[in-house]
């Protein structure tokens, strides 16, 4: 003789209700639940510069942050960026973009908290006149705007310089390519996937 404890007869009455739902309903949970998971995978913003890395296979995380809109060369708006987040601004990189005397676009990343030398960057370049490009002129030339602006992505492959003082980070961030959010991802990472020169541009 077998006696059953009031809970094992629930739990057998739980059991067989399950049992007994239609298979209709089971397939539709389960669609509902890949419908999710696939949405928000495919949901996840993508920019240029992250597919660069997605396909060269190097690990990057991305930062947000709140973006004020101003974005002045002389208002330190990276160094404010740096202090935002937390994070170190010396490892905290921006983008410039210059033109050449005969009219070669080069780029330029540098400490947040630094400016391009344009004696040393001149030098790095082997050029004798280094102009920065004219905001307005900056998306037609790389697709970005000034404050996501980033070396990766571009519209045409520039000749890309990046500061030595980023081999003495263990993780570096740059921009995403639009504002409001940045990656942070190792230098030499970085030098490889966009074939940089290292020079003292600072």
């Amino acid at each position: 003789m077998i006696i059953m404890q009031n809970s094992d007869i629930y739990t057998m009455h739980i059991t067989l209700r399950l049992l007994l739902l239609p298979q209709k309903l089971i397939a539709q949970s389960i669609a509902y639940r890949y419908y999710v998971i696939m949405s928000t995978h495919h949901t996840e913003k993508k920019t240029n510069a992250m597919r660069i890395l997605d396909s060269a296979h190097i690990t990057y995380t991305v930062l947000s942050y709140t973006d004020n809109t101003e974005h002045k060369l002389e208002s330190g708006a990276a160094v404010r960026l740096a202090a935002q987040l937390g994070i170190d601004p010396n490892a905290v990189y921006k983008t410039i973009v210059m033109r050449t005397d005969t009219g070669e676009i080069c780029v330029f990343c540098v400490p947040a908290s630094l400016e391009v030398n344009l004696k040393k960057a001149r030098t790095a370049a082997d050029v004798k006149v280094l102009e920065p490009v004219k905001q307005e002129q900056l998306n037609t030339l790389t697709g970005y705007v000034r404050g996501g602006c980033s070396p990766l992505g571009m519209k045409r492959n520039y000749r890309t310089f990046i500061d030595e003082s980023a081999l003495l980070q263990e993780h570096i961030y740059i921009s995403a390519g639009i504002r409001g959010m940045q990656l942070c991802l190792k230098p030499d990472d970085l030098i490889a996937v966009s074939h940089a020169e290292i020079a003292s541009i600072s």
